[in-house]
């Protein structure tokens, strides 16, 4: 007896502190049937902003007013939907994909969700207070809202879990490390996996068969060294905070400079974990963490613009370094890929980040390099001997992709609460 086909909606969910993103995709065509932002939970100023792309010609709704907290914002987000005729009740609705920012060891693939992988996400809140709590309220919640429909956690680290030892662990105290769950875990896995792959797409080549280095750079900002379709080696570490400079965040730093600034300035731990983290990286150095703006500064000759123009050296600086760092542990690169808010807008900063770097065969063109796009595109010469490129990512198509496979095989295997391959063995 044949199995009923598998609905072929993905509802996609990305909690934060005080926030809910959503989009519900069809995965038939991988089409956006929805999207939407939940912001501001638990204050008198929260706002909903619905947009429905394949119905009422995408016109946005927006609905202000408190929002207690992640129930009340997905049970909003659920009218909203239902509005359109596209509510969580629907039988068209296949699953729901949970990003989770931090699986650890734990988790190298999508995982269906159930108690165990509950406990394990909690279990690692020591090293991610700020994301996973907030994952696992949005988990929780939605759990509440369709108990009957599989659940599944993908996780930014796992894409990450392919570095050979050599570039995961750190130089401390071996015991003293594992027994705190300290080591390289990465993050933005979701980007990179796909980005990666887009890149080899563009390429005209198999993933298995192209060596890249990703730039993912947003207000976060991270890079990874990806060999035929495996990440070996990545920026950020034990926390978000570590490697390029930031919107925000600092990069790589001395750690010294945290005992200096608690012996010498007399900071407390949080006072210095707000300065890395919220005070840091551009709007430390020049008052500004929006890219255009300093570009902004910098091109008009403002009277400001001398601390913009250090500050963009200095991010500069740190992405050449990295380059050259990636193509040393890869030997062979067949593409430098941009990508995130700045990478894929900022023109500027791709070309400065490869000026000088022709003997490693990186260059951009300068009329390809100005066109804005949507589309993955290259950005390097006719000819070159190493691509660059600029490829859009898309985190939430990832994730409803890799939901939707996880399903489709369980449910092909006739277990829909299967976890995939390396799930639950062990902690991080």
């Amino acid at each position: 007896m044949r199995s009923a086909p598998l609905p072929s909606r993905v509802l996609v969910l990305n909690s934060g502190s005080s926030s809910v993103k959503y989009q519900l995709l069809d995965m038939r065509d991988s089409s956006r049937l929805a999207v939407g932002l939940v912001e501001r939970i638990g204050e008198e100023s929260s706002r909903l902003k619905h947009t429905p792309l394949a119905a009422n010609g995408g016109e946005s709704r927006e609905t202000a007013g408190r929002i207690a907290d992640h129930e009340a914002a997905l049970k909003a987000v659920a009218e909203e939907l239902a509005k359109d005729g596209l509510g969580l009740d629907s039988p068209e609705l296949a699953a729901i994909g949970h990003r989770v920012v931090h699986g650890g060891q734990s988790f190298t693939d999508p995982t269906v969700i159930d108690d165990s992988v509950l406990d394990e996400i909690e279990r690692l809140i020591p090293v991610a207070p700020l994301h996973n709590p907030a994952n696992l309220t949005g988990i929780r919640t939605a759990q509440a809202l369709r108990p009957d429909l599989p659940q599944v956690a993908v996780f930014d680290t796992a894409f990450h879990t392919t570095m050979p030892e050599s570039a995961a662990r750190y130089a401390i105290d071996v015991k003293t490390a594992d027994e705190h769950r300290i080591r390289r875990y990465g993050f933005h896995g979701t980007s990179h996996a796909y980005v990666s792959r887009e890149t080899a797409r563009l390429l005209g080549k198999a993933p298995d068969d192209v060596n890249v280095i990703v730039l993912h750079l947003g207000n976060g900002a991270s890079a990874s060294a990806v060999r035929g379709g495996r990440c070996v080696d990545t920026s950020m570490g034990l926390t978000p905070l570590e490697g390029l400079v930031m919107g925000t965040r600092s990069g790589d730093m001395d750690p010294a400079v945290i005992f200096h600034l608690m012996r010498v300035g007399g900071m407390s731990t949080d006072d210095i974990d707000t300065l890395l983290n919220k005070k840091s990286g551009l709007i430390g150095l020049c008052g500004d963490n929006d890219m255009r703006e300093i570009r902004r500064r910098i091109d008009e000759g403002a009277e400001d613009a001398a601390p913009a123009q250090l500050a963009f050296d200095i991010y500069i600086h740190r992405l050449k370094k990295y380059i050259g760092a990636y193509y040393a542990v890869l030997g062979r690169v067949d593409a430098v890929v941009f990508t995130a808010g700045v990478g894929e807008n900022a023109a500027p900063v791709r070309e400065a980040a490869v000026a000088g770097l022709d003997a490693l065969g990186l260059a951009v063109d300068g009329e390809r390099n100005a066109v804005r796009s949507d589309e993955p595109r290259l950005v390097s010469p006719e000819g070159a001997r190493v691509a660059v490129a600029v490829v859009p990512t898309d985190e939430e198509l990832e994730i409803a992709n890799q939901t939707y496979a996880l399903v489709r095989n369980s449910n092909g295997n006739g277990n829909t609460n299967g976890q995939a391959r390396g799930a639950g063995q062990g902690h991080a």
